[in-house]
């Protein structure tokens, strides 16, 4: 079933604005799709969740900590060395991402050492990975 719903007057005037994504010249709603969509579809909330938990994925001090974690675990010291950068920066860096669940660590004497929380985290880093070499 197709519905045809009228574009707003103010759609029809920057409709071919530049850096517009591409969009149909005629405006159907294909019900189907959207009925087989539509319960899938994100819920406000947790779409809010993960728009925060990337937010802490857009710093690049975190992913390159993120980068050196994903071959092994490190102890703060070779890790801030292994990034260049100063151990109190690494820390801030790692206090971050152990409280949105991305690092944990285990103390081991004097030392502290870091590791991706679990596989989830090691499979989003080497898909984005992948993904921006293809």
């Amino acid at each position: 079933m197709l519905l045809i719903f009228p574009m707003p007057a103010s759609s029809q005037k920057n409709k071919k604005a530049i850096g517009d994504a591409p969009s149909c010249d005629v405006p159907l709603v294909h019900l189907e799709n959207v009925r087989q969509v539509q319960p899938e579809v994100l819920e406000t909330t947790k779409a809010q969740r993960m728009a925060e938990f990337f937010s802490v994925l857009s710093d690049p001090h975190r992913l390159k900590l993120l980068s050196a974690l994903a071959q092994q675990e490190l102890c703060v010291c070779d890790l801030a060395a292994a990034v260049k950068m100063g151990e109190s920066a690494v820390s801030h860096q790692l206090r971050v991402l152990k409280s949105h669940r991305l690092v944990k660590y285990r103390r081991q004497g004097r030392n502290v050492f870091y590791s991706l929380a679990d596989g989830h985290v090691a499979s989003i880093y080497r898909d984005v990975a992948d993904h921006l070499d293809e």
